[in-house]
């Protein structure tokens, strides 16, 4: 072997047993890897950005199951059923607020099931034990001192159930044509309306240093960057936050959650259904010291829409700072989804729906796409049935028919053996480049991983299925001219490629993923990140069983 390549693996094998000890010595034993997602508002169905959500989130959760199998990894989802809009779209459907949840909560129960989403907990802030979890965390803020009564004026707005600053707020004229201007908010365009109450208030003021220390010695904690800048900004001491208000006169809005000890007040929404990724995970944890470790508290990351940022990196955790709290490890705020470049909107008639997608192209595929063209995270990606189209092909043609080259009778017939043989005796002068790139793909992925550069990751294993095809091309593996020793290498290496490819594909493709390894007869203790490196021979090694991994679809009845 050259010694560039000897001093290659050794590097690449000092990488990953440094990485490996260091995850062992961490907290990873002990406490739970959890992530959650956004817990959407079932005033309508779900729509594609909601699968974007909770499938980043379960391509997070089972990657760290690949990293660390004994160690537990929760991931939750649910539906944020109380607030104003929802009281107001039951009444327009003559329905009870509850009834009317269960019906749509369900809508997104089933996108979770049909994603393949292993989601360990689907939450409802309807549920007795979240709404009790509410009232305690209420009752700790107010016994610190931390909640008050005043009065409270403002711009409210209906749709995004919150108030916005003077600002925020912009005059715009109707849209029905009429003479009168409308105010709006300008971050989400929602109509707002000058509002005046008596009503609870949480001292959000009193954190804005705390907020602001964190968030500058915790530059990884908001991903992408930019938004990590955007709320340091926002927590300058140039700009002072309010006080926050933290209830509603129950005469506007009945369902949510009571005031305790007030039943003139309702408390407000977003306090309401942050304190779900607490209660998901057991809050209060009155028999645990209070901190929630065991359970899995605090989040290592939290997959949210940009468009919620400011309440995730600025009102929770001075809510958690209150409690005296650990906050979560990381937020990861993704763009939007676009469809023809603009917003999806139910009344403009362009919502992407992602069980018609799913439907037509299966699970899998969807998921590639949503994380190869969605997993950059820093802008708004535009949904396409075409790029969909078109990112199916390049993984059908890359992966399954590669498979399918590789098992064909000729070169199986030519190249298998026994036993695999050692990776040393498969490199030849044709292989040598090729295995160093090969070599290089587990590193590289687990680093973009761990940074939450999921499409990035991705780009390696696409990377190393084009050079795999092409030394399959180039060799020849199947003509009769080929030298056996060339077409032994060529045959062992390329399923040693599909092999790390199959387990490094599982938090993205868990269905094609699994499919392959079963194909490969890796047994299932076999799976996980450590025998992605493709120097590792898996034990009781079984010559591959031919499979279409990709079918062509059905034709569609006329």
């Amino acid at each position: 072997m050259p010694g560039t390549l000897l001093h290659l693996t050794g590097r690449i094998s000092n990488v990953i047993k440094h990485r490996w000890s260091r995850l062992l010595s961490s907290d990873a034993a002990i406490k739970p890897y959890y992530i959650t997602t956004p817990i959407f508002y079932p005033n309508s169905v779900p729509h594609i950005g909601h699968l974007h959500s909770i499938v980043i989130g379960d391509i997070l959760a089972r990657y760290a199951r690949l990293l660390h199998p004994k160690r537990q990894a929760k991931l939750v989802t649910g539906t944020d059923e109380h607030g104003l809009k929802i009281q107001k779209a039951a009444q327009a459907r003559g329905m009870e607020p509850l009834a009317f949840c269960d019906e749509l909560s369900e809508h997104f129960r089933a996108l979770v099931k049909k994603a393949d989403v292993d989601a360990t907990r689907f939450s409802r802030t309807s549920e007795k034990q979240h709404c009790d979890a509410v009232q305690h965390l209420w009752r700790q803020l107010e016994a610190k001192g931390f909640i008050y009564k005043g009065q409270h004026s403002g711009w409210y707005s209906v749709s995004d159930e919150c108030f916005y600053p003077e600002l925020q707020v912009s005059r715009k004229s109707s849209s029905d044509g009429a003479e009168e201007e409308v105010f709006v908010s300008t971050e989400t365009g929602s109509l707002v309306e000058w509002t005046e109450e008596e009503n609870y208030k949480f001292r959000l003021s009193a954190f804005q240093a705390r907020l602001r220390e964190h968030f500058a010695a915790h530059p990884r904690a908001i991903y992408p960057p930019q938004h990590h800048t955007d709320i340091l900004q926002s927590l300058a001491e140039d700009t002072p936050l309010e006080d926050l208000s933290v209830s509603r006169p129950r005469s506007r809005l009945k369902w949510g959650v009571p005031v305790p000890g007030d039943d003139e007040h309702t408390i407000y929404v977003w306090i309401d259904a942050l304190t779900i990724y607490l209660s998901s995970v057991g809050y209060p944890w009155t028999q645990q010291a209070g901190d929630g470790f065991s359970s899995g508290w605090p989040p290592n990351v939290q997959v949210i829409g940009k468009d919620i940022l400011r309440f995730h990196a600025i009102y929770f955790p001075a809510m958690l700072a209150a409690l005296d709290l650990p906050f979560p490890k990381q937020l990861l705020a993704h763009s939007h989804w676009t469809v023809n470049k603009h917003k999806m909107s139910k009344s403009v008639g362009n919502v992407a729906d992602p069980i018609e997608a799913i439907d037509e192209f299966g699970i899998d595929i969807v998921r590639w796409y949503l994380a190869r063209v969605g997993g950059h995270f820093k802008d708004d990606v535009d949904w396409s049935h075409e790029q969909l189209d078109k990112h199916s092909k390049e993984i059908t043609a890359l992966l399954g028919n590669l498979y399918s080259r590789i098992t064909s009778p000729k070169i199986m017939e030519r190249g298998q053996s026994d036993t695999r043989p050692p990776l040393l005796r498969l490199v030849r002068p044709e292989t040598d480049t090729f295995l160093e790139k090969a070599l290089q793909v587990l590193p590289a992925y687990r680093e973009n991983m761990d940074e939450l550069q999921i499409a990035a990751a991705l780009e390696h294993v696409v990377s190393v299925l084009h050079e795999t095809n092409a030394l399959v091309t180039q060799t020849k593996p199947w003509d009769k001219n080929t030298h056996m020793e060339l077409v032994s290498a060529v045959y062992h290496l390329t399923l040693d490629v599909l092999r790390m490819c199959g387990v490094l594909l599982q938090p993205f493709m868990p269905g094609k993923a699994g499919m392959l390894l079963d194909a490969m007869h890796v047994p299932e203790d076999q799976r996980t990140i450590e025998f992605a490196d493709i120097r590792r021979p898996w034990a009781g090694y079984v010559e591959p069983t031919p499979v279409k991994l990709f079918p062509m679809p059905r034709a569609k009845a006329e």
